[in-house]
């Protein structure tokens, strides 16, 4: 509301009132001309209602007429659901859901190789080795090898490590074909959530049997299990994003660096190298296979699916490795399945898999997608697929591994009739857990420490002025630029429930509390949600606050109910950010406010995680003229220095935040400082 349309409307009470005075209206600008205006005798009549109109207005409070609301009816109205417990997830699995590519369309083998060139690319340059990964692109391999496991049937296996990145080890083992002659296939087996990683029985028994073939098989660890489990998690890999190094490098050099000890070997033949995983394993299998083209055949097993797909089958969503930062925005799974188009993929799923990827939901659509390109390149029976029914389960055994090795005999041994795909007994051999272990160092990296050694020199030293900083870091973040809508849901008086619309995406819960004196509003936001704030909101009352309290994105009701960081997760995967969303709702009901009230407009956060965004509205609006932290995030690099993971504050993960921004500096770019 203006100054213009207060002033007539405080006139016309005046008038009501019995004020001869009418046509000065007041002003409720303080110490303005016209406060100074000639007055009528009722104006100017100790105690008259006039009197205490026009001193209300004119130190800038509005009399509302509500009566006043008490703690119990406050803790009654911020208690009561205004969007319900579904549709914060509803919104996000439409918010990601659209945002994920859909496959190009191409009408000759020529424009889509030149589409799969340019997708490897861009996910190579922009995702795997974005900002400070970059250095570890190109490292030369280096390998040490130990001890020997002899007196085997037909085969050896050698220890051995190699740097993923400098400093980081990674165990694996060699199995090797005691009798060598010329050029064979090689073979990397890769492992999922296992928590005996590369010692597990099913692995175990498969790289003996393809020991056994004549096959050279690589068996390393995975990040996070075996020997690495208790020391690191997937999730970890968000702190190197908030330093604006790419997470995701580690992973992926732990697969090409396991490539190269392979064709390092002088049997390897480079024509003929697989890859081959369950799980975690057989995103391992896709991811590496389709971006790095020396790998020749590929057998992901119950391993991934669409990013659509996930969106509507939550089991699928995944870890932070699959879902990196800005995948989405170059390609889906479906593109990375028929980027092998030029290639060897068996595709393997299970029937009744209750962990993940179950082949009704998730082999369709990938299928679908990549059947046309391998056609496209007359390679269709490069394509294919297998559903284990027993035991159906989360599984690669004897059923799927079978598959694999009558895959690879027609593609690598054609016309070989001598090739037999039945497994070969081998119970007998699998090694126990610490018969396997491989020494490694003491100090060997993990996310954690290249974290904390990154952080030390953070946040680099900006340049520019204010106004391009500020540019800077609403970029980092993809601040939203919403325009709220508000709607009445509920209540009256001086307690009144919104929903409010920002743009198509979202909707906002609050509840408006006015108290009988308005001098300001505040805007009211709670890591623990506006249901637990009735001492907050309270006191702001008493003091003359008109208080909106609001849950944003991921908080409160907003709480996404069902796997909620991985949907957060997802998100970055698309291209999003959720410190942008939180920050483009908080600062687009701040500007609602301001023009619906005509008010000062303030912003109250209680709890660490949401002082954040709060820092960032101020810095998106000027509408927001002070900002009140209680209980704050005093650094960004508390995540890294408490090892926080995206399971546990999923919004701050941030690619490279940190890098150009820490809270402090964040501080002194809000616009109305």
């Amino acid at each position: 509301m203006s100054d213009l349309i207060r002033s007539i409307i405080a006139g016309i009470l005046l008038v009501a009132l019995g004020c001869t005075n009418a046509e000065y209206p007041i002003s409720v600008q303080a110490n303005s001309d016209s406060d100074q205006a000639e007055e009528c005798e009722m104006c100017r009549t100790p105690g008259s209602r006039a009197l205490f109109l026009k001193a209300a207005l004119a130190e800038e409070k509005r009399v509302a007429n509500v009566e006043p609301v008490t703690a119990e009816e406050v803790t009654t109205a911020l208690s009561e659901e205004i969007i319900g417990p579904d549709l914060a997830l509803e919104e996000v699995q439409v918010f990601n859901e659209t945002r994920v590519p859909d496959m190009p369309r191409v009408r000759t083998a020529e424009e889509w190789q030149a589409e799969a060139s340019a997708i490897r690319k861009q996910v190579l340059d922009r995702v795997v080795f974005r900002g400070g990964a970059a250095e570890w692109r190109g490292t030369p391999l280096r390998v040490e090898w130990g001890k020997t496991i002899e007196d085997l049937p037909g085969y050896r296996i050698k220890k051995l490590r190699f740097e993923a990145v400098p400093e980081w080890w990674i165990p694996a083992l060699l199995y090797e074909p005691l009798e060598l002659k010329g050029k064979v296939p090689v073979v990397l087996n890769v492992n999922g959530h296992a928590r005996t990683g590369k010692a597990t029985d099913y692995k175990q028994l498969r790289c003996i049997n393809l020991a056994k073939r004549g096959m050279i098989a690589l068996n390393v660890e995975w990040i996070g299990m075996g020997q690495f489990a208790n020391r690191m998690g997937h999730y970890q890999m968000a702190q190197l994003d908030l330093c604006g190094v790419a997470g995701i490098a580690p992973f992926y050099l732990n697969m090409s660096k396991g490539l190269d000890v392979l064709l390092a070997h002088p049997n390897a033949d480079p024509d003929r190298v697989a890859v081959a995983g369950l799980s975690g394993g057989g995103w391992q299998t896709i991811f590496i296979s389709s971006l790095d083209e020396r790998v020749k055949l590929a057998n992901p097993v119950a391993g991934y699916s669409s990013f659509k797909t996930r969106v509507r089958h939550g089991k699928d969503l995944g870890d932070s490795e699959q879902t990196p930062n800005d995948l989405a925005v170059y390609a889906d799974y479906t593109h990375l399945t028929a980027m092998l188009a030029d290639r060897a993929a068996l595709l393997t799923n299970n029937a009744y898999d209750r962990c993940c990827f179950t082949a009704g939901h998730a082999l369709p659509p990938l299928i679908d997608a990549a059947a046309p390109i391998f056609s496209l390149l007359d390679r269709r029976d490069y394509l294919r697929t297998h559903i284990n029914h027993k035991p159906g389960s989360h599984n690669f055994g004897v059923d799927n591994r079978q598959q694999l090795y009558r895959f690879m005999g027609d593609v690598f041994y054609p016309g070989d009739t001598s090739f037999d795909a039945r497994e070969i007994p081998s119970e007998a051999e699998v090694k126990s857990y610490d018969d396997l272990v491989v020494p490694l160092p003491k100090d060997n990296h993990s996310f954690n420490s290249i974290a904390l050694g990154l952080m030390k020199d953070l946040p680099k030293p900006q340049t520019g002025s204010t106004a391009e900083q500020r540019k800077r870091l609403l970029e980092i973040i993809h601040a939203k630029e919403y325009t709220a809508t508000a709607e009445k849901v509920g209540g009256e008086g001086g307690v009144v429930h919104f929903q409010f619309s920002l743009g198509r995406d979202w909707t906002v819960p609050a509840t408006v509390f006015t108290p009988p004196e308005v001098k300001a509003t505040t805007l009211l936001i709670a890591d623990e949600g506006r249901a637990k704030q009735t001492v907050a909101v309270t006191q702001l009352m008493k003091d003359g606050y008109r208080v909106v309290a609001l849950d944003p994105f991921f908080f409160g009701e907003s709480k996404i109910k069902s796997r909620d960081f991985l949907h957060v997760i997802l998100m970055h995967a698309v291209g999003e950010r959720a410190l942008g969303v939180q920050a483009g709702q908080i600062a687009a009901i701040a500007d609602w406010a301001a023009e619906a009230y005509g008010e000062p407009v303030g912003l109250q956060s209680v709890g660490p995680r949401l002082s954040v965004a709060a820092r960032l509205a101020a810095v998106q609006t000027e509408a927001i003229q002070s900002v009140a932290l209680h209980d704050p995030m005093q650094s960004l690099k508390e995540v890294l220095t408490e090892n926080r993971g995206a399971n546990h504050l999923p919004e701050m993960m941030c690619f490279g935040l940190l890098e150009a921004f820490d809270l402090k500096q964040i501080e002194a770019l809000k616009l109305n400082p």
